[in-house]
């Protein structure tokens, strides 16, 4: 039979092979497919599914608790006050993503995907639970000073995340922190609005130019600290303040001997990037003393690394710390402040481990316990003022906050090419072998014959490997070598031998939106936000739209490799999946990989309206002229050079080529699934659309 007709015809599984090469009629192997032992089977739930089997099986209350959970439609919902939260106050996340994709004729948006939801009503509780956490601990303990955070800018500096934040700290006094003099403006700017009495931190390394900008910000009235990282800031803050006439207040990171053997614990230790040594602390305060400037020296800082795994490891880090914070009173400074950096961790997977780098094993009760019990134990030995305790805790107050949602457009799966029907000659395949090669494929077909599933694997793979040398050779041809990998793949998935795993193509760049799991391999919760009150037949990795090996998601929560899907209808798309706990950091490390830039924006809000939320700000995603631009290309001149040249070829090019300027790099997709090339929505990240807008349609 002609080649191809053997590549493209069909055969149902479960087919044996007659000695004479012909497939007979339907039936299994003797004796059926042999059992793999030591399968895990915990996830095989009994029947019938239900939304408790998806929570369980995606680990949702251990990582995503009190913010998300499963309801009664089998979506993701938003508890945006936490435990507090009722149950007509969920924010369903699909009601969430049809009222941002859907066009705007039909009432929505029409923003494409992959969208951000910024959940402000999630960021705001996980600010009144921190502070609530250390109010607690100093009550219970007798602490007689109080908390007061600040937040650390790098973590997210978006516009509302720090306007928020600024605006949500003020009855705490809450401040910010900054590492530059970009995010030492936006963090002046945003706390002239905040209360007057938010420290605002200066940390990172310093020029001259920083430095005078801290000390500007002094004089406005802002309380600055700067902190000297570097033992050579020192005169450059003396001379600076002299100049201005500007009384500085001055704080000194330590570099402290407890490291946080982690990950996360590179910069802490005597090695550690930032900070001084002892001798280097002593050195400032002798210089001071000197000047008569020891009542600047006002703070100490210190940062054992982020994700400090364990109540033990801090509160070791902090009795350190706070042995130094009490010697530098007792020579002379008038220390009012302890700042105990970052390092307040997330649970990424829901373990409560100790030992991991994407887990903690406390929560933020326990964390501001041991600070507290820490710091105290230190200041009453030494008869020393209980000082204000400032944590710089980013990760922990933004990592909730955010959800990014994208669309599995297609799958594919190894091994998904088909063999003839019953009854067609496959003797073809060993048409212009070897005789070694010609043995094993009758090997092959009498031990397929017989149940022999150990010989037939064996001779499987003697048969594919010889097949590939004489193709290399131009002895078979591509038919051949193509039939004789699906036969291959037939006998291996009898034998269970066969690679369940399915790849789904999402439409999204992983170096743009996760680019901490390419980077350093960080597990961010990945979950389906709907379907979940149905069984999940799929085992799954995430294969992104970059030119690029690395993009793709093949680790998730708990250790596995691969994630529980269901299957996509029709000709793909219309799935989505949530990346969950991704709010510090991701944004701003992000790139624009293959020129994928960041996706839409909406920020939602709880409301009392009909359907639980409205959304305050709605902002497309980068279009192609946005990404472009960020390169240095000039779209403007692009479009004219290839609309002339368009012209000259006699095309008419113009009108689609602006439509692509001026729309998201990543795929349009259509309400019924898969890719669609016609015209769509605009993307135009120039402006923004639904400010105020509360959702108010029917889904």
């Amino acid at each position: 039979m002609p080649a191809l007709e053997c590549v493209d015809a069909a055969i149902p599984r479960g087919y044996a092979f007659a000695r004479d090469g012909a497939l007979p009629a339907p039936r299994a192997f003797l004796g059926g497919a042999p059992t793999t032992e030591g399968c895990d089977t915990s996830d095989d739930f009994s029947s019938p599914w239900s939304t408790a089997h998806s929570a369980a099986l995606y680990q949702i209350e251990a990582w995503g608790a009190p913010y998300f959970s499963v309801n009664s439609d089998g979506d993701i919902a938003v508890r945006p006050h936490g435990t507090a939260t009722l149950l007509h106050q969920e924010i369903d996340l699909m009601k969430v993503v049809k009222k941002a994709s859907a066009s705007t004729t039909a009432g929505g948006l029409g923003l494409r995907l992959p969208l951000l939801v910024r959940l402000p009503d999630v960021l705001k509780h996980r600010l009144e639970s921190l502070h609530g956490a250390f109010d607690s601990a100093i009550q219970s303990n007798g602490y007689l000073a109080h908390y007061q955070g600040v937040y650390p800018v790098k973590c997210n500096q978006d516009r509302y995340v720090v306007e928020d934040i600024a605006e949500f700290g003020t009855p705490f006094h809450y401040g910010l922190e900054a590492g530059s003099k970009a995010e030492l403006l936006l963090a002046m700017t945003c706390l002239t609005r905040g209360s007057p009495d938010a420290f605002l931190i200066c940390n990172g390394y310093k020029d001259e130019e920083y430095i005078a900008l801290a000390l500007i910000a002094r004089s406005m009235d802002l309380n600055t600290v700067i902190v000297l990282e570097q033992e050579e800031e020192f005169d450059t803050v003396v001379e600076i303040s002299r100049r201005l006439g500007v009384r500085p207040v001055v704080g000194l990171r330590a570099k402290l001997r407890t490291k946080h053997s982690g990950h996360f614990g590179s910069t802490s230790g005597e090695k550690g990037k930032f900070g001084l040594t002892t001798m280097e602390i002593l050195s400032v305060a002798r210089k001071l003393r000197r000047l008569e400037m020891l009542d600047c020296l006002q703070l100490l800082h210190f940062h054992i690394g982020s994700q400090i795994p364990s109540t033990s490891l801090l509160a070791d880090g902090v009795g350190e710390a706070s042995q130094i914070y009490c010697e530098l009173a007792r020579l002379g400074a008038e220390m009012r402040v302890i700042d105990i950096g970052g390092g307040l961790g997330i649970d990424y997977d829901g373990s409560r481990s100790g030992d991991s780098d994407i887990s903690v094993s406390y929560d933020l009760e326990e964390y501001a316990c041991a600070v507290v019990r820490a710091v105290m134990l230190a200041c009453d030995r030494k008869n020393v003022r209980h000082p204000i305790i400032c944590s710089e805790s980013g990760r922990a107050l933004v990592s909730h906050h955010s959800v990014v949602i994208f669309e599995a457009v297609s799958s594919s799966a190894i091994g998904a090419g088909t063999l003839p029907f019953a009854g067609a000659d496959v003797s073809f395949l060993a048409e212009e072998l070897s005789d070694g090669a010609r043995a094993d494929y009758s090997n092959l077909i009498a031990a397929a014959f017989r149940g022999d599933y150990k010989s037939c694997a064996v001779y499987a793979d003697q048969l594919k490997r010889t097949y590939v040398e004489h193709f290399k050779d131009g002895i078979v041809g591509l038919e051949q070598l193509a039939a004789l990998d699906v036969l291959c793949d037939i006998i291996a998935k009898e034998l269970g031998e066969a690679d369940p795993v399915k790849t789904y193509h999402v439409n999204l760049s992983i170096f743009t939106s996760i680019p901490d799991f390419w980077g350093i391999g960080q597990v961010f919760p990945i979950v389906p936000i709907h379907h979940l009150d149905q069984r999940p037949g799929v085992k799954g990795i995430l294969s992104d739209l970059t030119c690029d090996s690395d993009g793709k998601v093949n680790q998730f929560i708990g250790g596995q490799s691969t994630l529980p899907l269901h299957e996509l209808s029709g000709g793909g798309g219309g799935y989505y999946l949530g990346m969950f706990l991704g709010g510090a950091y991701q944004e701003a490390l992000g790139g624009l990989h293959n020129l994928f830039g960041g996706p839409s924006v909406v920020r939602v809000s709880q409301s009392d309206g009909p359907h639980c939320f409205a959304v305050m700000l709605a902002v497309p995603g980068s279009s192609c002229a946005d990404v472009l631009r960020a390169m240095q290309h000039e779209p403007d001149v692009m479009l004219e050079a290839l609309k002339h040249r368009a012209a000259e070829c006699g095309v008419e090019g113009g009108d689609a080529i602006m439509r692509v300027l001026h729309s998201m790099p990543y795929l349009i997709c259509g309400d019924g699934g898969g890719v669609v090339t016609g015209d769509a929505t605009s993307s135009d990240s120039d402006g923004c659309c639904g400010v105020g807008m509360e959702e108010e349609d029917e889904y």
